[in-house]
């Protein structure tokens, strides 16, 4: 006997707006019935750390807004808390319906609302101001920089979050953050739908307070910010429509609308794994060249590795119809050959030119997230030999253990610079040439130049002019740019990815920068309880080791063991 169970009911298909800006393949493996079957990365705990750091920032944000507004002030968190642990997260339905009495209530400031869903789309706002016309606008609050030095940006200040108040900034200018415009575009529709938006005539705003929390930067969605001059409402819809149709068709069984290509957001996506098989099984081109480059050949009939590496380097395709983004057409055949032959690294040129002196010092910092710089090391070490008054050689750390932020950090900095600076100008007093090194100076030119401002005044600490001149002085040698230069590089650029090549490995299987924020956190106590000391220790472990890395990478560029890696030329069919 059979029984008849009706039509199946499709799976229902919800997107949050962090769908909009990301992977339209993720989207499909997010929402396909067979995902659970499928490989996954391990939870990214410097993921997990910058959600718990977000979270605290908006907390204290929604904290600063209650204490300004009082009675103006709603929350939809129980007992009226500041708190927001991020979409999803709470009593969500009690929430939602908290929300929707303090809508008809009209209350001017509702933090943490949860709006009705409306079709496939579901959102939360950090807070709902009530518009001067009725309807309410969006504000998000995130902990990333939403603006730089410049002019332009429509401002108020982070205590007025009025958006008939907003007035033309002469200190600051917009800083290109397609999500967080994607995110008001959703929340947009979602009050629109609710009838809960102002009226069709009013200005379509949204608001967004950012990491420096000073402001409220406020964004005309009907703008045209978009290619073609499209508004930010109208990329939103266009957007919207495709990745609920990638998760529709996920969802039920049918077609994927969106197949794996390696980009940049694959490093950090918990569904590498599954899509990095995939790309191997077919040896796809993107494992090569990366994402809208990828696509161009594959359209010019290149889909493989294998298939690019067996071109000529002077030829492109006839079918690709101008230049390819990225790297010339020529390192991409060479960098499909040195993958297909296993190797990380292949030379330019016979010999690698690598600026060396009688007094050398290798740098590297360790910052935490924006909250600043909390420990330099550096190495010394004299290949031209001692002479009588030289500092002792060797690994040395200028660290502050308070939490970030603190004025002992302007303590540390200043020592490291008087030491650093000292140490340069007794090898240039001496009649020795000086170099000292980094790899990828821009996170330690930009903890040096923060360091003067901030800490302008203090023993040690130099002024904005002397950091300058330093960082433009060809003493001043960044490695990166040598590896970059001289070097094509099959696996990346990135110290962990290079200095293998020269001999060097971590101590700490763990080490990096990612694993350090949550080691940092437990070494100065951040998140309650006694700093641990085996933390301190592990990082200045790590530090030691990413500046012996520094050096050993040099002193192997400048070595005939540099000869064993095979010059581009060599690289010359598929096979090797």
């Amino acid at each position: 006997m059979s029984t008849s169970t009706g039509p199946r009911t499709a799976p229902r298909v919800l997107l949050d707006a962090a769908a909009l800006s990301g992977c339209r393949r993720r989207v499909h493996l997010d929402h396909a019935p067979s995902a659970s079957e499928r490989p996954r990365a391990l939870p990214d705990p410097a993921i997990e750390q910058r959600r718990a750091d977000a979270a605290a920032h908006r907390e204290r944000i929604g904290e600063l807004l209650a204490r300004t507004w009082g009675a103006d002030w709603a929350s939809t968190w129980p007992d009226g808390a500041a708190a927001s642990a991020g979409a999803g997260a709470g009593p969500r339905a009690a929430r939602a319906e908290r929300t929707a009495e303090l809508v008809a209530a009209g209350a001017p400031l509702i933090w943490g609302a949860v709006l009705p869903v409306d079709g496939d789309r579901r959102g939360t706002a950090e807070l709902l101001v009530r518009a001067p016309t009725g309807g309410y606008v969006p504000l998000l609050v995130v902990r990333r920089r939403i603006t730089d030095p410049g002019e332009g940006a429509r401002t108020t200040a982070v205590t007025d979050p009025w958006p008939q108040r907003a007035r033309h900034d002469p200190d600051r200018k917009v800083r290109s953050q397609p999500r967080d415009l994607l995110a008001l575009a959703q929340l947009t529709r979602l009050l629109q739908a609710a009838g809960w938006a102002p009226p069709e005539s009013a200005p379509r705003l949204g608001g967004v307070i950012g990491l420096d929390a000073d402001v409220v930067v406020w964004h005309d969605l009907r703008a045209g910010h978009w290619p073609g001059g499209r508004s930010t409402l109208e990329e939103y819809d266009a957007r919207f429509a495709d990745r609920a149709a990638v998760a529709r068709s996920a969802a039920t069984g049918g077609p994927a609308l969106a197949a794996p290509s390696r980009i940049t957001e694959c490093r950090r996506c918990p569904w590498w794994p599954t899509c990095e098989a995939e790309l191997e099984q077919v040896d796809d081109v993107s494992l090569v060249a990366h994402g809208e480059t990828a696509r161009l050949l594959r359209e010019s009939g290149v889909a493989t590795v294998a298939g690019l590496a067996a071109l000529d380097p002077a030829a492109p395709p006839a079918e690709l119809t101008g230049p390819l983004p990225g790297p010339p057409f020529s390192d991409l055949v060479a960098l499909a050959r040195a993958r297909r032959r296993g190797l990380a690294v292949a030379r330019r040129v016979p010999r690698v030119p690598v600026s060396r002196a009688d007094v050398e010092v290798d740098v590297d910092m360790e910052s935490f997230g924006e909250s600043g710089a909390y420990l330099w090391g550096a190495l010394l070490t004299l290949p031209g030999g001692a002479r009588d008054g030289d500092p002792e050689t060797g690994y040395r750390a200028f660290a502050t253990w308070d939490p970030l932020p603190t004025r002992d950090e302007g303590r540390s900095f200043g020592e490291f610079w008087t030491w650093f600076t000292g140490v340069r100008a007794t090898a240039l007093a001496s009649g020795r040439t000086f170099a000292a090194y980094c790899y990828n100076e821009q996170a330690e030119n930009r903890w040096m130049f923060a360091s003067a401002q901030r800490f302008a005044g203090m023993p040690g600490v130099p002024t904005e002019a002397e950091v300058r001149a330093f960082v433009a002085d060809p003493c001043w040698v960044d490695l990166y740019g040598v590896v970059s230069t001289w070097f094509l590089c099959a696996q990346g650029k990135g110290l962990k990815k290079i200095a293998p090549a020269a001999g060097f490995s971590w101590r700490d299987p763990e080490a990096g920068g990612e694993n350090s924020m949550r080691w940092y956190r437990a070494a100065v106590a951040l998140d309650g309880g006694e700093p641990d000391p085996v933390q301190r220790e592990r990082l200045l472990g790590y530090n030691t080791d990413d500046v012996l890395a520094t050096h050993a990478l040099r002193e192997w560029m400048s070595s005939d063991r540099v000869l064993e890696v095979p010059l581009v030329s060599e690289l010359r069919d598929a096979t090797g």
